[in-house]
């Protein structure tokens, strides 16, 4: 018999179920965008699961419609976040993507409706990245005059390439699963993405799953300075696409319904 725990908090529903323990986010009226709650709940929650000597899967997915919407467009609107309140937001980000790949098990991504900036970015610091065929993903901070962070730079660029990456994130378009799947970011697209992850965690579970953890810690670690460094710098790049002109009229324009004016300043 497989033993069960459930953990219900604000912004996070945590399921163990034996050796499996899957993590939702749970702000469904938001399309599960991310704030500062739930990033410090996922980070608690993490940190829990990660000194547990019996669970060898981590799963992510999101409540009801979609996976993540990305960033809670309410901070992303404040204009008036100072520097250190901004600082901190963005340490919590790092913190919480650095510990996620990290991770002493291995990790899933379950994307169906939108996976898209900062939730795009989670999901890409996962180790395995299955996506319904109809969901929709997007690297679009560029809508709104903005880098992406989350260590996007970083797991983009190990997973496309310099130049696609850099394509990609200028570009900002929303990506079929398929487009995703053609280009890397996603590992596996499913009619019915429930029942494909039943079957990678089953095929995973009747594995030696012990050496495959091992092989994420030896790679994990060898990548960390570098993706330490890119959390450095899109933090830092972050703070200064704020203070742009074309970052004001992209929220502007967002908050108009149109198309923004940009000029480059």
């Amino acid at each position: 018999m497989v033993m069960t725990t459930e953990f219900l908090t604000n912004t996070v529903n945590v399921n163990v179920a034996g050796r499996v323990a899957t993590i939702q986010f749970n702000r469904p009226e938001s399309l599960n965008s991310i704030n500062i709650e739930m990033i410090k709940e996922l980070a608690s929650n993490l940190k829990e699961i990660s000194n547990s000597d019996v669970i060898d899967i981590v799963v992510f997915t999101g409540n009801e419609r979609s996976f993540s919407s990305g960033g809670d467009i309410k901070t992303m609107l404040n204009q008036k976040v100072n520097e250190n309140d901004f600082s901190s937001v963005m340490d919590s980000i790092n913190e919480l993507v650095v510990t996620i790949h990290s991770l002493p098990m291995l990790t899933i991504s379950a994307i169906s409706g939108a996976a898209a900036g900062l939730g795009l970015s989670l999901a890409l610091a996962t180790d395995y990245i299955i996506a319904d065929e109809n969901s929709k993903l997007a690297m679009n901070f560029i809508g709104i005059g903005l880098i992406p962070d989350g260590g996007a730079h970083f797991f983009l660029e190990k997973r496309m390439g310099e130049n696609k990456a850099k394509q990609l994130i200028w570009e900002g378009k929303s990506l079929s699963a398929e487009e995703a799947y053609k280009l890397n970011l996603v590992h596996e697209v499913a009619a019915n993405y429930k029942e494909a992850l039943e079957a990678k965690i089953e095929d995973w579970l009747n594995k030696p799953i012990k050496a495959m953890i091992k092989t994420k810690k030896i790679l994990a670690e060898k990548n960390r300075p570098q993706l330490l460094k890119i959390l450095e710098l899109e933090k830092n790049g972050q703070y200064a696409m704020r203070q742009t002109k074309d970052h004001q009229e992209g929220i502007a324009a967002f908050l108009e319904k149109r198309r923004p004016k940009f000029t480059g300043k």
